[in-house]
């Protein structure tokens, strides 16, 4: 998960992220990171409009959208401390429960992609976040991801809370990411523009 046009996404970590992360420390460690060099939003990852993921429409399938968001999502995933030492370490992973998710312009073959990530709100077993695509030359908003994450045990495979450790971090990187302005897209119902609903 990198910048490149290569057949994996690759995305790059805040410096200071990368050095922790690679002397093996845990998320108490990482936590050591000065709330001040939190990223505002969350903002590492490139990759291009692969030629497979065109459809008929000449330009990049839905159905892609989902995977480029659920790929990204693990780096930020990452960055807020659910790290594979930490899954391992505490025998969790997590499981997506809920997502909604806006396609507002195309993207087609060959386009380079750049994307953004926030931390909405969490609680003791569940993360809230949102992501966004941005055509990476010409700058404009291509689609947005709002989800639903769940901490779970690998040994029962159910929801299980967060360690302390974690609890501690999500609450800094929150605090940090709630001073950006709340798009329009986050908790949008879905509905026709003067539609009259009737009934139950």
């Amino acid at each position: 998960m990198q910048y490149s046009a290569n057949s994996r996404l690759r995305l790059t970590r805040p410096k200071a992220f990368v050095h922790l992360a690679a002397q093996g420390k845990s998320c108490a460690d990482i936590e050591e990171m000065d709330s001040m060099q939190i990223p505002t939003p969350f903002d590492n990852a490139r990759d291009v409009v692969r030629p497979e993921w065109i459809d008929y429409n000449g330009h990049m399938n839905v159905g892609y959208y989902q995977v480029i968001f659920d790929i990204v999502a693990d780096t930020f995933f990452d960055f807020l401390g659910l790290t594979q030492e930490f899954r391992t370490r505490h025998g969790s992973t997590t499981f997506a429960l809920e997502s909604h998710g806006n396609y507002l312009r195309e993207v087609k073959s060959g386009d380079p992609l750049r994307f953004e990530a926030r931390l909405l709100d969490f609680d003791a077993k569940r993360i809230h976040f949102y992501q966004e695509m941005f055509h990476a030359t010409e700058g404009y908003l291509a689609a947005s991801q709002e989800s639903l994450s769940a901490h779970v045990s690998m040994a029962t495979r159910r929801i299980s809370p967060f360690p302390a450790e974690l609890l501690e971090r999500l609450t800094a990187i929150k605090a940090a990411h709630a001073a950006l302005v709340r798009p329009w897209q986050i908790g949008h119902v879905i509905q026709a523009a003067g539609l009259k609903r009737t009934g139950g």
